[in-house]
């Protein structure tokens, strides 16, 4: 009975401790569309965003020069949620120089309740809800080379196709804004 208790106290311990988890399968379709570079994001607004893999990185069309990054999360994480609002804050401060992009894991999510989580945790930046958004995500974390199973949410920082950084799993505004000012040699 003890031996029980013991190997249950460390399974809730390990559940409580782990990050939300993206759990994407693929298929043989979604491999061979991989052999394409471009990717073509719709904003919940109709703007749409067309982002190309570079050997380095990611760029974005429109947005060169500025610092880029990609915010893969979901509306049920609470991570995710938290961070929604300063990275708004980051969007407004910088907003000349940085493109923040919020890229939800969930398939076939209603913009309905996309803009409930943009009203709710002021996320005042672009978010997509795009058929593109799996394999934008898949082809990232494989670049990344972290795993189609890692932690959201997952930030990727980038400058003229370049990484910066990255962050998995919930991070101070502070360690985000430093990297952002240092992209932008501030």
């Amino acid at each position: 009975m003890l031996k029980f208790s013991i190997l249950a106290s460390l399974i809730l311990i390990s559940l409580l401790f782990s990050a939300c988890s993206n759990d994407q399968s693929t298929s043989d379709e979604a491999n061979s569309i991989l052999s394409t570079n471009e990717f073509l994001l719709t904003e919940l607004d109709n703007i749409q965003y067309r982002v190309k893999k570079s050997p380095t990185g990611f760029t974005v069309k429109g947005a060169e020069g500025k610092v880029i990054i990609l915010d893969i999360f979901a509306t049920w994480c609470p991570p995710c949620q938290a961070e929604a609002s300063y990275l708004a804050s980051l969007q407004k401060k910088y907003k000349d120089s940085l493109l923040i992009i919020g890229i939800t894991i969930e398939d076939n999510i209603k913009n309905e309740k996309l803009q409930i989580f943009r009203e709710k945790y002021d996320a005042n930046y672009a978010l997509v809800n795009s058929s593109e958004n799996s394999r934008l995500v898949y082809t990232v974390a494989k670049k990344l080379k972290i795993g189609k199973n890692f932690g959201i949410p997952l930030m990727v920082m980038y400058k003229d196709g370049v990484l910066i950084n990255f962050y998995q799993g919930a991070v101070e505004e502070e360690f985000i804004e430093s990297d952002i000012k240092k992209a932008l040699g501030l």
